[in-house]
């Protein structure tokens, strides 16, 4: 008999080959009178991850057993998801398993079937394998106790403690970055030291500022980047006319809102016959932004621009962004224009592409060409009547365009977008309703058709290309949405677990303007996977595309860049035919392609992320004075814990938490995105109408919380779908007082469009944002 210690615990368990039982190590260290001494022992081993607890109460050496590397992602609630590396279904943490690991951490974790059934995974975390965090953005406090940061990102869960030493000047209340010196290990709390004070967190500069910090955004350019910005001229010089079509005396113009300083777009028409010329000139940066160079490599780390509501942090220097890549009005621009042929049904029956200068007529906006293409409204018509024209003709093309692409099975949710209306202080005056007409639509059918073809023509040569891909929808969300829509009387066929997108927009039409348009559209939008960058043509889902770039952008997006120095290189290959200098430039531009999309796609994602995080702070400040206050809206989301609900009049989503539903207990229903009553069989399903109060909103949790008022059930299923009963499986939602738990989340359309959403007012150059935002696909 052994006497009982962790040491001789793992030397036991080093010599097996396989678990062991807790009766086999009871029996190996004396039997029931050091039960709980050996109970306590392994839970503390346990817990500092050296063994670890295997179903049927057995345990083995953390080495010994199976484990799965991955990604964690933490929820605030505590509980946790990790990614596994490899690929495959994510694994539930539960709050208990977390251990000290944080959010964004890659860990090594245990997995194994949940008890709770349904065949999901439920693991525990052995050890973190690489931290991701090593400086949090957070309000300081002093506390009896002392020092802390609470961090702003929910996710981390905890709050970094900070020694005399470490507090520098930081004054109690003060938002500041700190940089973790130790980490949470064995119940001994993370430490920190305060590395910058970013100032009051009710200044709006200070509220951009750790956005900038806490999602890590490149925003200072390097000197060498701005001595080669300076270098460049402003003017377009004859010698660089060399080998361009000269576009300069046709009629171009450019569309963008009325804030807009940055022009990398400009489209003209020619009506022949039945048929369409049309001609999209883009702006010509990679003229101006060579491989390798500090222009490139400081474009490469951001990947994109960001916007927020009263700025942007540009991919370029304003120097080129605004100034001599914007294609401004009445000044020659360095441009790659594709030129295609359309005929009246919208096929392109030729195209072309080249290097081109052009001079555009006018800077019109999307107000004023919908005035006079939309409104007829005659006095605008008059002051601008020789374009006239050109822009019915454009908006002609354009319907065309867009019918082909919905015939054809492209996906167009056309959800509104919030635009948020900053004053002169820099608070949120009012929350709005971007607008989106026909001429936002005219551009962005233009970019679609400029993209597609582009994308075309370079794959047809057989040269490596970046596209831009929407993958198919999860197979086990399209069959829970095949089976939720059943109910209301709609099919769509599934073979081999995917679905034809012309299908899925046969359903939206079949929908639309009925009660359950607004829950279909937003059930399918969950079913949608993110468009990203890829070097293989996996095709765009959401525009029914079997292939697809971005070109449009190239002032604001990096891949566009590529697209361009890619396309540039092939054209010229084509004109010098055997020419090593050609070849030797199309190797260098499509060199890495794989690695340049997994980059930019991840720096659009963080770009997302903080846009969607400012906005959703401005909406919260918003909301404050309106506390008490009845609103009306629909649910867009539902969760175990209650359901989220957007206000039909401000565009803000709040959280109605199921201890607020008073009247029963209620089960969450997964396949039909309800809340079903035990007792009353009360329904609250997506897309329902309901009147709520805004109850209590909470700027430092990043919460809106809302009381239901009155409820309108937008359509009753006139089938049953799947399982509409009340499964056993399916757990009992207990109602625990007032306590509001919710979780802000918002869930976002698809990026499928030419042009970049727009986050707030839009998308601008270095100083005032873009209004009239164009969606990312």
């Amino acid at each position: 008999m052994k006497p009982l210690s962790k040491k001789h615990i793992l030397a036991l368990l080093k010599a097996q080959e396989g678990p062991l039982h807790f009766a086999g190590l009871l029996r190996e260290f004396g039997g029931r009178h050091v039960k709980h001494e050996l109970k306590r022992t392994l839970d503390d081993m346990a817990g500092d991850g050296e063994i670890v607890r295997l179903r049927g109460n057995s345990y083995a050496l953390a080495t010994a057993a199976v484990s799965v590397r991955g990604k964690l992602s933490a929820h605030r609630d505590g509980y946790g998801f990790v990614t596994p590396e490899g690929g495959g279904e994510d694994i539930f943490i539960p709050q208990r398993q977390m251990k000290s690991a944080m959010h964004g951490d890659t860990v090594e974790v245990r997995a194994e079937r949940s008890r709770m059934g349904g065949g999901k995974q439920e693991g525990r975390i052995l050890s973190v394998a690489e931290r991701a965090t090593t400086r949090i953005v957070g309000r300081y406090e002093e506390t009896r106790r002392g020092a802390i940061v609470i961090p702003e990102e929910q996710r981390l869960n905890m709050v970094i403690s900070i020694p005399p030493k470490g507090r520098g000047l930081a004054e109690d209340g003060h938002q500041v970055v700190a940089e973790i010196t130790s980490y949470p290990i064995g119940g001994r709390p993370t430490e920190g030291r305060i590395v910058e004070v970013l100032g009051w967190p009710d200044d709006p500069e200070v509220e951009v500022q750790s956005a900038i910090r806490r999602f890590d955004l490149p925003h200072v350019f390097g000197k060498d980047t701005l001595a080669e910005a300076e270098s460049i001229a402003e003017t377009v010089a004859e010698t660089e006319l060399k080998d361009r079509v000269d576009l300069r005396k046709m009629q171009t113009v450019t569309i963008d809102g009325e804030t807009a300083r940055d022009f990398d777009d400009a489209v003209s028409l020619r009506r022949e016959g039945n048929n369409f010329r049309l001609w999209v000139s883009i702006a010509d940066v990679s003229h101006y932004v060579k491989p390798g160079s500090p222009l490139d490599r400081d474009a490469y780390l951001r990947g994109t621009s960001v916007y927020f509501p009263d700025r942007c942090i540009p991919m370029l220097p304003e120097r080129l962004s605004n100034g001599i890549c914007s294609l401004n009005p009445q000044v020659d621009r360095l441009t790659m224009t594709a030129e295609m042929l359309f005929d009246r049904s919208g096929a392109v029956l030729e195209s072309s592409f080249y290097p081109s200068i052009i001079k555009s007529t006018a800077r019109l906006t999307y107000t004023l060409v919908k005035q006079i293409i939309v409104d007829d409204n005659r006095e605008v018509a008059n002051k601008h009547r020789p374009l006239v024209p050109m822009l019915l003709e454009m908006k002609e093309l354009a319907l065309i365009l867009q019918a082909m692409r919905k015939k054809r099975g492209s996906i167009d949710f056309d959800l509104p977008e919030p635009e948020i209306i900053i004053g002169l202080t820099g608070q949120t005056e009012n929350i709005i309703r971007a607008e989106r007409n026909l001429a936002h639509q005219l551009i962005e059918e233009f970019m679609l058709a400029a993209n597609e073809a582009v994308a075309t023509f370079v794959t047809g040569k057989n040269i490596p290309f970046l596209y831009r891909i929407h993958e198919n929808p999860d197979p086990a969300k399209l069959v829970n949405f095949q089976e939720f829509v059943y109910g209301f009387g709609y099919e769509f066929p599934l073979v081999d677990e995917r679905v034809n997108p012309a299908d899925l927009q046969r359903l939206l039409v079949q929908a639309e303007g009925r009660p359950e348009e607004r829950m279909i559209n937003y059930a399918l939008l969950r079913c949608m996977k993110q468009a990203r960058y890829a070097a293989e043509n996996l095709h765009h889902f959401g525009l029914a595309s079997d292939c697809y770039c971005h070109f449009t952008s190239p002032i604001r997006r990096y891949p566009d860049l590529v697209v361009h120095r890619i396309l540039r290189a092939t054209l010229a290959l084509d004109a010098q035919k055997e020419s090593k200098a050609a070849e030797r430039e199309l190797a260098r531009a499509t060199e890495n392609l794989g690695v340049i999309g997994e980059h930019t796609s991840k720096r659009e994602r963080t770009a997302m992320e903080a846009e969607r995080d400012i906005v959703e702070l401005k909406k919260i400040q918003f909301m404050q004075q309106h506390l008490g206050e009845e609103f009306d809206g629909f649910i867009t989301g539902v969760t175990a814990f209650g359901f989220f609900t957007e206000l039909e009049e401000l565009f803000v989503e709040g959280l109605v938490h199921v201890s607020m539903l008073e009247d029963d207990v209620y089960t969450y229903m997964e396949k039909q995105h309800s809340l079903v009553g035990r007792t009353r069989r009360q329904v609250y399903r997506i897309g329902d109408a309901v009147r709520v109060k805004v109850a209590a909103v909470v700027p430092a949790t990043r919460r809106i919380e809302f009381a239901l008022v009155g409820h309108t059930a937008s359509v009753t299923p006139t089938r049953p779908a799947g399982d509409n009963g009340m499964p056993d499986e399916y757990p009992r939602i207990p109602i625990r007082g007032k306590r509001l738990a919710g979780v802000q989340r918002k869930q976002t359309a698809p990026s499928t469009t030419g042009k970049p959403k727009r986050t707030g007012s839009g998308k601008g150059g270095s100083g005032t944002p873009k209004s009239g935002g164009r969606r990312r696909r």
